[in-house]
């Protein structure tokens, strides 16, 4: 692959606060709209920034998943453009993916053989539209290593997300988890979405 951008869908959600939808299905698979799916999101976002180079990590009830993708989003026979999916596969011992950044460090073979200039990281079960071409250009801009995006939320809503602290730059600064009562003055919600280059994943391998 030329180097560019090679994209990461974080797609293995489990669901279980969403049930009976997710009995049969995982969490990005579960219909919106129709014969929509959460999922669609992400990948809209991609397809309207002319990124196609996307990789989507799969665990828990893929197969609905699959079909969804085979059906709604097969594009093959475009040169050098690709929607794969990428089962769970224990490459570092006899576990499954340990968390959103262990989906990644598992799979961090995929982006060492695409050597693309950047990764962008992204959820499959957000309810947004999103242009990734500006966070793109803010990432290049800044020459940052990493890039999050997220959003600003009163700080009574924030124990149910991960929660960001960032300086008067905008700089990132601590992160918490899920906390009852978190640290920070003003929740900043996390909606992992992840823009960072190559060269940080190796050095943190």
């Amino acid at each position: 692959m030329a180097k560019g951008v090679l994209g990461m869908i974080l797609a293995g959600g489990e669901g279980s606060r969403l049930r009976p939808l997710t009995k049969n299905r995982s969490k990005p698979a579960v219909p919106f709209g129709g014969s929509y799916r959460l999922i669609d999101f992400a990948l809209n976002n991609f397809l309207n920034a002319d990124l196609l180079q996307i990789y989507v990590l799969t665990q828990f009830k893929s197969q609905s998943l699959n079909h969804h993708l085979k059906q709604g989003w097969n594009i093959t026979g475009l040169s050098g453009r690709f929607i794969d999916t990428i089962p769970a596969q224990m490459r570092m011992g006899k576990r499954w993916y340990d968390g959103t950044a262990d989906a990644i460090y598992q799979n961090i073979r995929f982006i060492e053989l695409a050597d693309p200039a950047q990764v962008a990281i992204f959820g499959s079960d957000h309810i947004y539209k999103m242009d990734i071409r500006q966070m793109l250009d803010f990432h290049s801009a800044k020459d940052a290593a990493l890039t999050v995006s997220a959003l600003k939320m009163p700080i009574s809503e924030a124990s149910a997300f991960g929660v960001i602290e960032v300086d008067e730059d905008g700089r990132m600064i601590g992160f918490e988890e899920k906390q009852l009562t978190p640290s920070v003055c003003r929740a900043i919600l996390n909606m992992r979405l992840f823009l960072w280059v190559t060269i940080y994943l190796r050095l943190t391998s």
